[in-house]
């Protein structure tokens, strides 16, 4: 997928699912802080994901974990701009970046970066839409209960499939308001982002109701903790089997994009489930 397929993607309701690698620029994300922070490693473990099958790939200069604490515009910056430009010489396919910050988002696409991924879904600055609506790019909207700091202490909802659907709703109608257009707009319903282990399967199992939003959906579960309770995998193994299988899940039920820190056996469970899905049961 080369930047320039990316609007013909959008439009398409038979649109194949696509692998986002995860491209972490950061001293404490969760499974991976400080492996990739470096510019030569960054660079280098992109060209590994593009070799692996990565059709999109999305760089974040601020962990947001569980507990974590937000970053500042200068310091994201910092982090971001020696490594994207080259990336974008270098990588042929989609690039969004992971911030909720106004001014980082107008840096990265002053880069080349296609798509801004806003995990607070157009909430954490006011400047952010209207940004995205005069450049006329792609947005991800994602749902979280809270901020990252404080965001598993206690998530409670009556149903959330139902919550989350309307909460994706409602930000997709103010982005639209602020001047995006609808087939720009894609939602994510934050995996582990303000949710328990039984808030996270239940948004799994009922895919299909926010894939007919009729937008195309993210899904982020990769190495995530819930994967691990159960499972039993440590947070160190990569939990690739409790991943592998959340990705078939979803590639099955109507996700456009899975998330994912380990490309290459994730390229080959969508391939997977894609010849399943599309296979002639006649033949």
């Amino acid at each position: 997928m080369v930047p320039s397929d990316l609007p013909s993607w959008l439009r398409d309701s038979n649109r194949p699912t696509l692998v986002m690698g995860i491209l972490n620029l950061t001293p404490d994300s969760f499974t991976d802080g400080g492996q990739f922070a470096a510019r030569d490693a960054a660079l280098a473990h992109a060209q590994v994901m593009l070799a692996d099958g990565a059709d999109w790939i999305d760089v974040g200069a601020e962990s947001t974990r569980p507990g974590s604490q937000r970053v500042p515009a200068g310091e994201q910056m910092a982090r971001l701009m020696p490594v994207l430009t080259e990336l974008r010489r270098r990588v042929p396919v989609v690039l969004s970046i992971d911030t909720t910050l106004a001014p980082v988002a107008q840096a990265a696409l002053d880069a080349g970066v296609d798509v801004v991924n806003d995990i607070s879904a157009g909430r954490d600055d006011a400047d952010m839409l209207p940004l995205l609506a005069r450049r006329g790019v792609p947005v991800i909207l994602m749902h979280m209960l809270g901020q990252p700091a404080t965001m598993q202490l206690d998530p409670r909802y009556q149903n959330v499939t139902r919550e989350v659907r309307e909460f994706l709703t409602r930000r997709a109608c103010a982005a639209e308001r602020a001047g995006i257009s609808r087939e720009q707009i894609l939602l994510d319903p934050g995996i582990g982002f303000g949710k328990t282990v039984a808030h996270n399967l239940q948004l799994l199992r009922e895919l299909p109701s926010l894939a007919a939003l009729g937008r195309p959906v993210v899904i982020g579960a990769s190495r995530k903790g819930f994967i691990g309770t159960i499972t039993g995998e440590a947070a160190d193994s990569g939990r690739p089997f409790g991943t592998a299988a959340t990705v078939a899940w979803a590639a099955a039920n109507g996700a456009a994009i899975v998330r994912v820190h380990d490309v290459a056996p994730m390229a080959q469970v969508v391939r997977m489930v894609r010849a399943i899905v599309e296979s002639n049961s006649d033949s």
